[in-house]
């Protein structure tokens, strides 16, 4: 039933896509089209709640579509729906969110027919239980999404961002088409419980393994394959920028659950070393792209490489302890993978949402640009500072609790019998906790630049707050945050299917546990109780402030503001962006990104204005995709003399293709 009502849901979201053409331009095409998938979006919700509460088991569809001989499968078991929770709440907020924020669409119909398509594709991909299905899926995602990346596409760079997203689209996609070839084998088994039943050789499942990185971790946007992610989130519309990386980039972890841990059988430990080393890497390169940034949402965007890493570095481990049989192990660092999943795609979401009210309040995203919003957008304000605790893993709120999970996983790391593991691991919880500390500087620059001191421009002395519906979506996640943060256990306990699923063990049943803790293994080695530390802060905080306001003297006293050494009255005296971020960058920027200051002082008498250029060189773009392009542009001019041939030498390329393919059937067992 839950299946099905999943399947219903899309097909209304296709209609609502198709009726959005005709009424797009119309006032009320924007309530209809967001409406209608904030509805459809919920159902969907409520369905697979239901179905990863109540272990339900599985549910399987085979509906007479796709390919003749195969059909369209769909099946939903505790994998499906938790990514489904994750899709469907995404999407509802940003429905919910769209409904105010829609309003400053200036080209609609570039939007909402794309829009239910794109939710759409998302679903489709999570439920999808053939090759074909899930790659059909996986593409309609892809393309809808382009088509919304590009919708602003008169905005300078836009254009350029939409190019490089479909190009590492493309890319992704067809790894995911050749893992799928090597699980389907020679028979041809597209079906997902053809592959789960099929014995695949060593050297198979380490190639599978490497196109799944591919495939999914360019949707994902592992390093380096996140190239087109910092350009392409910010390039949507806000609405669409957090289902992008809150949202989408989940779907491209369910990927790779589904199929490493799932389709391609008992993991090899070395690839989870692989795994490890790209995820380590990834979630440091992030932070620190991130502090580079003064556009608010390119800084969101790097993030999501981030956490990303976190993600997977919780996935490795999960590798790591399943292919020792170390179940117990194995269960906590994929349920505090999969746990960053979920909190995660709240908090991001959360956070776009408020660059996307600042956005509509200041029409600018540069950081340097605004200031004192506090006092016009507290609200806003108030949402978006939520989400920066709750990103920066600090508590009671919920990104600490899944980081806190993966650090619990890497101190066991210890009982591995490899040793390159022992000496790995310990190096990717020193990148964690470098990434916890940088991220948390970070959050301190955008909020703080953003929301605090003085307005730095006319549009940000301007600026007012956003509509009810956009704070309503904000104060959803935002107590989201909080509740997943101080009551974490509920959501450990409905992932434990999932887990005992995929890896054979779960966590401990953390209900039982009193006082709202959790235990992630045992109670001598580590717990943390979330709600306790929420009515301490609570507590000492009240208590603080009625001492100081108890024992402060009532005299009033006037005297100049601490103008931090610079008595200019001028707002750009103030600590910047780029002020705040120079120590780290000239501590680490200089070696990872080549960072250059160059400084133009006008001598004693000269009127003009000193300058300081700061330059950055992206090494992932000079190392990785400079040489390809240059590789590409050469083969095209070589390969150009093929349009000049005679037919006599076409005949004869044709021929020793067709002798080379005849070849490799012989060859290949």
């Amino acid at each position: 039933m839950s299946l099905a009502t999943i399947l219903v849901a899309v097909a209304f979201l296709l209609a609502l896509a198709g009726l959005a053409v005709f009424i797009g331009r119309t006032a009320a095409g924007r309530v209809i089209v967001y409406g209608g998938s904030l509805v459809a979006c919920s159902v969907a919700l409520v369905a697979a709640g239901s179905h990863l509460l109540n272990v339900a088991g599985t549910a399987t569809v085979t509906l007479p579509l796709g390919l003749p001989w195969l059909g369209a499968h769909f099946r939903m078991d505790a994998l499906s729906a938790f990514f489904l929770v994750v899709v469907n709440l995404g999407a509802a907020s940003a429905s919910l969110f769209a409904l105010g924020h829609g309003r400053h669409e200036h080209a609609p119909m570039r939007v909402l027919p794309f829009y239910p398509v794109f939710l759409a594709g998302m679903s489709l991909v999570v439920v999808a239980d053939d090759a074909y299905s899930f790659l059909f899926s996986w593409e309609l995602m892809s393309l809808s999404s382009w088509a919304l990346v590009v919708a602003h596409h008169a905005t300078r760079g836009n254009l350029q961002a939409g190019y490089i997203y479909i190009v590492m689209a493309s890319f992704g996609t067809f790894a995911l088409l050749l893992a799928f070839g090597l699980l389907a084998g020679p028979d041809g088994g597209y079906a997902f419980s053809a592959m789960r039943d099929a014995a695949v050789s060593p050297t198979v499942a380490a190639l599978v393994l490497m196109l799944v990185l591919l495939g999914a971790g360019s949707k994902a946007g592992l390093v380096p394959l996140h190239v087109w992610l910092p350009l392409a989130h910010p390039a949507a519309p806000s609405h669409v920028s957090a289902l992008m990386s809150g949202v989408m980039t989940k779907v491209a972890v369910y990927a790779f659950v589904r199929i490493v841990f799932d389709l391609l059988g008992s993991p090899e430990w070395w690839g989870s070393m692989v795994v490890l080393a790209l995820a380590g890497i990834t979630c440091v390169m992030g932070v620190l792209y991130a502090l580079m940034e003064h556009d608010l949402k390119r800084l969101l965007a790097y993030h999501t490489v981030e956490n990303i890493g976190i993600i997977f570095i919780g996935l490795g481990l999960a590798l790591a302890f399943q292919a020792f049989d170390m179940r117990v192990a194995a269960a906590l660092a994929f349920t505090a993978a999969l746990l960053h999943v979920f909190n995660h795609s709240v908090f991001k979401s959360l956070l776009f949402f408020g660059s996307g009210a600042v956005l509509g309040a200041t029409g600018m995203r540069d950081m340097e640009h605004q200031g004192g919003l506090i006092h016009r957008m507290p609200l806003t304000a108030f949402t978006f500072l939520v989400g920066c605790v709750a990103i920066s893993a600090l508590p009671p709120l919920n990104g600490f609790v899944s980081e806190w999970l993966t650090f619990q996983a890497i101190l066991l790391s210890p009982q591995l019998p490899s040793w390159g593991l022992k000496f790995l691991v310990p190096g990717v919880g020193a990148l964690l906790a470098l990434s916890a500390a940088l991220a948390a500087a970070c959050f301190v620059k955008a909020f703080g630049v953003t929301f605090l001191g003085r307005p730095r421009s006319t549009a940000a002395e301007r600026a007012h707050e956003t509509d009810p519906y956009s704070l309503a979506a904000m104060f959803f996640l935002a107590s989201l945050c909080l509740v997943a943060g101080i009551l974490p256990g509920i959501f450990i306990d409905a992932l434990a299917p999932v887990a005992t699923a995929l890896v054979g063990e779960s966590m401990p049943q953390q209900s039982s546990v009193p006082f709202f803790a959790i235990v992630p293994i045992a109670e001598s080695r580590s717990s943390y109780d979330g709600l306790l530390v929420f009515l301490f802060m609570v507590a000492s905080a009240t208590l603080a402030a009625a001492a100081i306001h108890r024992l402060a003297s009532n005299r009033l006293r006037r005297g100049p503001a601490w103008d931090c050494g610079f008595p200019d009255p001028s707002p750009m005296t103030q600590y910047s962006a780029s002020s705040f971020a120079q120590p780290i960058r000239r501590v680490f920027g200089t070696t990872v990104f080549h960072a250059r200051e160059r400084v133009e002082m006008p001598p004693p008498g000269d009127m003009r204005p000193a300058r300081l250029e700061v330059t950055l060189e992206d090494p992932v773009w000079d190392v990785a995709y400079v040489p390809i392009v240059r590789g590409v542009e050469s083969s095209a001019i070589a390969l150009n003399r093929v349009q000049f041939f005679t037919i006599r030498q076409y005949l004869s390329l044709v021929f020793l293709a067709l002798v080379g393919l005849l070849l490799v059937l012989v060859i290949w067992p």
